[in-house]
Order: structure tokens, then sequence, then C-alpha cells
């Protein structure tokens, strides 16, 4: 967890639309601004606006995207734009509504059958329901960092690991991420795929879907592109908690698919999945979740499965460092930050699926389970603060009781996570909480896909995780099962595919 005021699902407006700016955490309640693997968070881009306000937004939006022609990637053709009887009307503008008020959709958008996204009645006289705020929520694909890292945390996830096939090379490679790049833009527009559309996602808006694209260390190897490898690439260092499965680890290439509704994130899964052809085959794949938007009475910071509030002290696009900390310079190069050219505005992304022991962790009082944490279970407020201590009030380290026992324990899971215990090491973490059922023995197989991003893995997570290996004690009661790390480029400009500098350059 961490100190500071981002929430989960962001503001939350008078009418339960979701916006504003928040975020929200994972595995494990640390105090790092941006922790271990034992955690996770999300920051609000201030995605979404009120009812009303985003049902003009969303008119708005359509409207501009039907008057002017596509730009997406090289070799992409069409907008995506459905015809129906009497004109092209998009999936976009047909979708795009929100709140109180939505589009007053006539025959030829009845016909078209893509939804009914109208307060006002229909050519039948039947009143048509809009669609919530919810589902228009809408990220842009072209952007200078890719969607999925700064997004604030959706509903659903899946994440996904793809390897070549045999004999494929950079140009199959570079023929693949021009059709996810593609796929991605349509499906985030609230458009139907190029070819083929499975119609999963056919009544739904964009629901805040982001589809997120990274590299694997040995991706470089498959494609001929070795010199082009970043040296923050390098396989990470092993860890005394990690009881890895290398069969659900790594991989050549790495998607991270993000949305506010079950279907939508399925829907990209499927057709990510189906572009990749003879390809690339899925080497593993995992789903998550998190709270829905607008499930509290107001903005708060996550809750992770152990019950922990989790995510208080993440990194904030507003603090100064935050891009310095996040990504790679827009100047990257092996002369100045050590990352080649073709990695500006880009990230590093360490996964890890964290199993948490909850059997054995909800035998522990609460008092106990706040003494591993550092927190109190009930608000997050630090153990060091007192009665009136808040979540964000500061935690003193130092502070004993009456005995002259430390209040936060030495092996604290928040006092190690510290960035001031860590020589300032820090990362945006971003999870899903996973349930995969019940294990032979009856045990849950829940925890964290635990997922943070960092412009230095190796002063980031290796770091914290070290720090974590020596004595946390959160430790006795999670495991890591699986690991990987990629190297995700920065946003595609457009007219331009994701990974287009790396493989055309």
């Amino acid at each position: 967890m961490a100190d500071q005021d981002l929430v989960e699902g962001g503001s939350v407006t008078p009418d339960g639309a979701r916006g504003g700016d928040g975020h929200a955490a994972g595995a494990g309640a640390d105090d790092s601004a941006g922790s271990g693997a034992h955690a996770g968070l999300a920051v609000r881009a201030g995605r979404t606006v009120g009812a009303g306000q985003a049902n003009g937004a969303a008119r708005s939006r359509a409207a501009e995207h039907d008057a002017r022609p596509s730009s997406g990637p090289s070799g992409a053709g069409g907008n995506g734009d459905t015809s129906a009887a009497g004109g092209a009307i998009s999936r976009r503008l047909l979708l795009g509504t929100a709140g109180a008020t939505g589009l007053a959709l006539g025959a030829a958008g009845a016909a078209a059958g893509y939804a009914a996204g109208s307060s006002s009645s229909s050519s039948s006289g039947e009143k048509v329901t809009p669609l919530s705020s919810l589902g228009a929520g809408e990220e842009r694909f072209h952007v200078k960092h890719q969607p999925g890292i700064t997004t604030p945390l959706q509903a659903r996830g899946h994440l996904v690991a793809f390897d070549l096939a045999a004999g494929v090379g950079r140009k199959e490679a570079a023929a693949l991420l021009r059709r996810w790049s593609d796929t991605a833009r349509r499906l985030m527009a609230g458009e139907p795929t190029a070819q083929d559309d499975t119609d999963i996602a056919r009544d739904a808006g964009p629901s805040s879907l982001t589809v997120t694209f990274g590299f694997g260390h040995s991706f470089f190897a498959r494609t001929g592109l070795e010199k082009q490898r970043p040296e923050s690439l390098d396989p990470l260092p092993d860890f005394s908690s990690d009881q890895l499965d290398r069969t659900r680890s790594d991989g050549d290439l790495w998607v991270q698919i993000g949305a506010d509704d079950a279907l939508v994130a399925f829907h990209a899964l499927r057709a990510i999945q189906k572009d990749a052809g003879s390809a690339a085959r899925v080497r593993w794949q995992m789903n998550g979740f998190n709270r829905s938007p607008g499930a509290t009475a107001h903005p708060m910071t996550a809750r992770n499965l152990m019950g922990q509030i989790d995510g208080t002290r993440n990194p904030k696009p507003a603090e100064s460092d935050f891009d310095e900390r996040i990504f790679v310079p827009a100047s990257a190069s092996p002369a100045t930050s050590g990352d080649p050219e073709w990695m500006a505005n880009g990230s590093y992304a360490v996964v890890r699926r964290i199993r948490m022991l909850l059997d054995d962790w909800e035998q522990l009082s609460v008092k106990a389970q706040e003494g591993v944490i550092g927190r109190r279970k009930s608000d997050g407020a630090p153990l060091s603060g007192g009665k009136e201590a808040t979540e964000t009030t500061a935690m003193d380290l130092e502070k004993t009781d009456a005995q002259g026992n430390l209040l936060v324990p030495i092996n604290a899971h928040a006092r190690i996570t510290r960035p001031d215990q860590n020589g300032g090491a820090a990362m945006l973490r971003r999870p899903f909480s996973f349930h995969d059922g019940i294990d032979a023995k009856g045990v849950p197989d829940a925890g964290l896909l635990f997922v943070c991003w960092q412009a230095d893995p190796l002063r980031g997570f290796v770091t914290v995780q070290r720090k974590l290996d020596r004595g946390d004690a959160l430790s006795t009661f999670i495991r890591h099962e699986s690991s990987g790390l990629f190297a995700v480029p920065g946003g595609a400009a457009e007219g331009e595919y994701v990974g287009q500098r790396l493989l055309e350059g």
C-alpha cells in the first residue's frame, strides 16, 4: 500500500458514473511509492465524466470520428463503420451514449442492431434505455505512452503471452503487430474488427478497453534483432520466494487487455488470439478482475483478496519525477539512457502471478494481520498514527508503545517497501486479482496478477523485491508462481503500429 489519494475506480460523480483521478492496488498492502511485487495499483487519468457531460462528449467524439477518414496502422483498411438502411452509422456513434440522455436513433440506427442508445422514444414508440457512462468510457490508442499503463484500474483483465511459431521472423512479426494494432484501435473505439467480428461485444460501448503490447527477451533472437534488445530486459534474478512454473512465465510477446465489461475484454482477447493466426501461439494466459467502478459509495483505494486496503502510495502523474521513474525518456539512446531509440516513451513491465495462501492468512486475528502489513485493516491508517489517523497519515517508523516496541513492526510489509527504505526505488503497480477455482486439496487458487511499470526494472522491482526477500512478514502468506519481464515501447503515432520503429527501423 501507500500514502496517496489514488482511488479504485476514480472519483465518483453524483450519479455513480466513473471519473476523476485515482488508483487502486494489489497483493499485500504496502507503503512504497510503487512498491514490491506484493502490491499493485492504477492511476486515474481522468477518463470518464459525469452522465450528462459524458453523453455530450460521446456524441462529439463520435461525430468527429465519422467525419474524418481512418488513419489506422499501415495496411489497415477502413474505419470500421457499419452500414445500416438509410446510411452509414458507425458503431462508435451508436454506442457512445452516457447518462440520463442519449442519442435518438431512428429506423436506420435500429436496423444496424448494434445498440439501443437513446433515452427518447424510438420510431415504434418504445422507450430505449441509454448506455451508462460505464459503457461509454473510451481510451485512445494513439497516445504518447501505450494505453493500459496510467489508465485507471479496470474491472476485467486478461494477460496473455505468445511465442512466435517456428520459421516466423522479423517480417511476419511486423505483419502481426500491424494486425494487432489495427484491431486494438478499432475495438478501443467501440468498432468491430476489420474481418469476421464475433459480435461478442456487439451491444456494448468501448467500456474503457485498453490493449497493451510488449516484447520478451526471447523475441529478439527469434527475429534477428539481438542488437536492439535493451539491457534492461536481461532476465530477472532468482528470489527465495519464487516457486515458478516456467511454462507460465516469460514469452516472446505479451498482451495486456483491460476493460470495465467482461464481454468487451473477452471480445478483445478472442480477436487478438485469432489475429495471431499461424504466426504465434499462446504460451500462457491469465484472467483477472478488480472491483467494478462505482461499487463504493465514495472514491476509495482498492482492497486485495486479503481484505487489505492496498495501494496508498503509488506514484502519481502529477509528481515531478513520475515520468523519470516510470517511462523511458523520449530522447532514449544507448549513449544517454542506455535504452535503444525504439523504446522512447516506453516502460518495462514486470508480471508476476502471486498466489495468496488465504486459508493461512484468514487464521490470523485482525490484529496479527495488521502487524504483518503495518496498517489498520479497516481504513488503511498506519499503526503509528493513533485513533484519529487516516490512510494518508504519514507513517512514523520510529514511534513505540509504552513498552518500547515499535508500533510498525520491523518486518512489516509497509515498512520494508517504503521508497525511503530502498534508495528511492519506485514503480507503478497496476494489478488484477485472480481466482482460478479450488485445487485438489480444497484450497483456493487465488491471489494477484501483479503488473508493475518502471523505467528501469533493476532500480525498481528488483531493488524492492530483494529487500522483501530478506525478511518481509507477508512472504509467509504468498507464493510467486510465474514471472515475466517485457519491454513495452511507446504509443504508436497516427498511421503507425506498435513496435514499428523496432521492426522497421
